[in-house]
């Protein structure tokens, strides 16, 4: 298990500068470069690249995204996904060229295929077809039946979240969330805020007045949290859809003296190194990025190699990690 000072000695560093990035401190003033060294070096130290016995002749592999760097530092998940990437394709021989509007025709020459990570509005699917490079989805299924794509499940995820609330006896549980937005804005609703609705639906559950939709980040969770809580029935436990969020829900229940998990339960979801160090330590669900991306990978050396009609879909399930932040309700 990667510590604090691991991390510091690899971002170079100090411990306390690791731990207020990691715990998203407002008042901390370092530049969105070092915030970024210190979360490449959380998720680098944590992931172990598997040895291979032959070496190739480097080739490139384009990596077309649909965040922006300021929306990879607020939330970490496609950082982590974009590094596994990079560790699993270098220990292959390949190694990535950013796509973006500025990439020059000399380096779209340069690679062979293209991975497409986030959410794509169809004028930007439409671009990435212009390429005329294969390509695969990663963490998006634009349209199953016509393209490549690995995915993360999920909706069985948050079922599995919801069932651990239910289990300790959570009867008013709540959602912050955000919508799925593509490189261009267009907003659809997060398949965690589905799973989330249909599943306490089926348990007759669901109270609508306990969905909370914002953006992926600790302000919205400090605001959201606080709105919840000041409800005349407040619920008794919540389901973020990121740690991100849990983060801001955390100080909002300090300040509001909420104990954790003995007053309120909160479950995350990624796993992000973070999680580990809160206080108490976050429940929430692990993300497999590394598989997510080996298998990205994978499929598009497949595609690359063979001609194949029909579009594959890869679906990555996930683990509920149980640790401090949930119990039963009072």
């Amino acid at each position: 298990m990667a510590t604090i000072k691991d991390i510091a000695k690899l971002a170079n560093v100090s411990s306390s500068t690791v731990s207020r990035v990691l715990n998203y401190d407002e008042t901390l003033n370092v530049t969105p470069e070092t915030r970024k060294r210190i979360f490449e070096a959380a998720e680098e130290i944590s992931y172990k690249v598997k040895p291979r016995k032959t070496a190739r002749k480097v080739k490139f592999i384009g990596l077309f995204y649909s965040y922006s760097l300021e929306e990879e530092l607020v939330d970490t998940y496609y950082l982590s996904i974009r590094i596994d990437l990079e560790k699993y394709l270098k220990s292959i021989g390949y190694e990535i060229i950013m796509i973006d509007s500025l990439t020059s025709n000399a380096d779209l020459k340069k690679i062979v295929g293209i991975l497409c990570l986030g959410t794509f509005h169809p004028n930007e699917i439409e671009r990435i077809k212009d390429f005329n490079k294969p390509f695969v989805f990663v963490d998006s299924n634009q349209d199953a039946n016509s393209f490549d794509s690995v995915v993360i499940d999920l909706q069985s995820a948050a079922r599995n979240a919801l069932s651990h609330l239910i289990d300790l006896g959570h009867r008013k549980i709540g959602f912050i969330g955000g919508s799925d937005s593509d490189i261009l804005g267009s907003g659809n609703k997060d398949l965690r805020q589905i799973a989330f609705e249909e599943f306490l639906a089926e348990k007759g559950l669901l109270n609508e007045a306990y969905i909370k939709i914002g953006e992926y980040n600790p302000k919205a969770g400090y605001l959201f949290f606080k709105e919840l809580l000041a409800s005349d029935t407040p619920p008794t436990a919540v389901f973020v859809a990121n740690d991100s969020i849990a983060v801001g829900c955390y100080k909002a229940a300090h300040e509001m003296g909420i104990h954790i998990p003995e007053d309120f339960s909160i479950i995350g979801f990624n796993d992000i190194p973070t999680a580990q160090y809160m206080m108490p330590p976050l429940t929430t669900i692990k993300l497999y990025t590394d598989i997510l991306a080996e298998n990205a990978v994978d499929l598009l050396l497949e595609k690359i190699n063979k001609e194949r009609e029909v579009g594959k879909k890869i679906s990555i399930f996930t683990k509920l990690i149980v640790r401090e932040s949930t119990a039963a309700p009072k």
